[in-house]
């Protein structure tokens, strides 16, 4: 029985079954994943639709569903007078943020489900969870999407906005605490500048992020698993530095 945390698969579907062969997920594994399911790559529903058969992965919310959510169930109503009042300026601000971070992938892919089948994603996103915190192999984990935005080593966890949680970067030059480990994904460690092996898993003062650009050239789907601290990659269009 073994922990795995992934991050930021993107529509990334073969590099998602790629990494589920490569930890040789079994039934009595966990698998957590941070978020971000959606958007950019080619096939974000179907993967959405392939974790929603997996009863043992827990999903967290990334911005992209978070954006995700506060348009889909707008555009599923059928046109009336009623509907169209609704598409007011604040639905259209957030159509328009959501369109700029890659919906389109999703929304041809949603377009094509049957009503049912749009209610019964949807429904599973809105049960995504925020963060997680989790003991394993001795260790506390928290694990979040983005990070913690205006942190205070004091501060609960339950006082961080939704904002703060999914949408502000970690400052991963700052340890955030002296026994806990912080998994984050929401920014590719291709972007981190401490970072001395761009593109792979970055573990640094209790950071451990794992968002390895798999919808970026080069990039790739990467897991952890927090049991044994081994690092897992899918494939590639290039190496960034042999393993």
């Amino acid at each position: 029985m073994a922990s795995y945390v992934i991050a930021d698969i993107h529509g990334q579907y073969d590099m998602f079954l790629d990494i589920l062969r490569k930890i040789g997920l079994r039934h009595s594994d966990t698998l957590y994943i941070l978020g971000d399911i959606l958007d950019r790559g080619p096939y974000p529903i179907t993967t959405i639709k392939k974790i929603m058969q997996m009863p043992n992965v827990v999903c967290l919310a990334g911005n992209h569903e978070l954006m995700a959510i506060e348009c889909l169930e707008i555009l599923m109503e059928e046109i009336t007078e009623q509907s169209i009042r609704k598409f007011d300026e604040k639905a259209v601000s957030n159509l328009e943020q959501w369109s700029y971070h890659g919906n389109q992938t999703t929304l041809r892919e949603f377009r094509r489900l049957s009503r049912e089948e749009q209610q019964e994603v949807v429904d599973f996103i809105k049960d995504f969870l925020i963060y997680e915190e989790l003991f394993v192999g001795g260790k506390e984990y928290l694990l979040v999407h983005a990070g913690l935005g205006n942190f205070r080593p004091d501060k609960d966890i339950e006082e961080y906005s939704l904002k703060e949680l999914i949408w502000d970067r970690a400052d991963y030059s700052l340890q955030y605490y002296e026994d806990i480990y912080v998994v984050t994904g929401h920014t590719p460690t291709q972007f981190i500048a401490e970072n001395p092996y761009p593109g792979y898993i970055y573990r640094n003062k209790n950071h451990i992020a794992i968002d390895c650009g798999a919808c970026y050239e080069g990039g790739r789907l990467s897991a952890f698993c927090l049991d044994t601290g081994e690092e897992f990659y899918s494939f590639s269009t290039k190496e960034l530095r042999p393993i």
